[in-house]
């Protein structure tokens, strides 16, 4: 099978599962999970992708926490909120300096709207309490990303078949 049409069936059926797992047994946002999803192949697959993946994932929301942190300590209105969010993007392109997330600054970016996003979704302050934390979820989430990222690129090369050349020159 060419490796379009694997990565079609890896990426479809982990894709409902996917869907099912975070409805049921991980309640975390699906929309987060497929973002990751969707880093990790962004950054490069393979192992080297997951790590470098979740790595700016987490960097992200790390950044958005203490961004929105920051906006309900000094004050939860526009100009504060402006305020802290332009710092906390600047920390976010300063960040993609760093060694474990070098370069990847849309990476990060995903982890900073995606923890943004659950906030919102959850109506609940970053500092809420375990298990509903909103940054945990994100994180979670984030990572059950990357793990979906990882299976259907190892499901999809495990069911790519490649051209062997034949003794007349012909190829199958």
């Amino acid at each position: 099978m060419k490796q379009s049409e694997a990565l079609t069936v890896s990426i479809g059926v982990l894709g409902g599962v996917d869907v099912l797992v975070t409805a049921t047994v991980i309640p975390v946002p699906v929309w987060v999970t497929f973002t990751a999803w969707a880093s990790f192949f962004i950054v490069g697959g393979g192992s080297r992708g997951f790590v470098k993946s979740v790595a700016c994932n987490i960097t992200g929301i790390i950044i958005a926490a203490l961004s929105l942190l920051a906006i309900d300590l000094i004050g939860n209105n526009i100009i504060v909120a402006a305020i802290c969010v332009g710092i906390g993007s600047a920390a976010m392109v300063q960040a993609s300096k760093l060694p474990f997330t070098h370069g990847i600054t849309p990476a990060i970016v995903w982890g900073f709207s995606q923890t943004v996003g659950t906030v919102a979704v959850t109506g609940l302050p970053v500092t809420a309490g375990l298990p509903n934390n909103p940054v945990l979820i994100a994180i979670v989430a984030m990572i059950l990303g990357a793990i979906f990222g990882y299976l259907s690129e190892a499901w999809g090369k495990a069911m790519t078949t490649s051209l062997q050349p034949l003794g007349s020159g012909e190829e199958i």
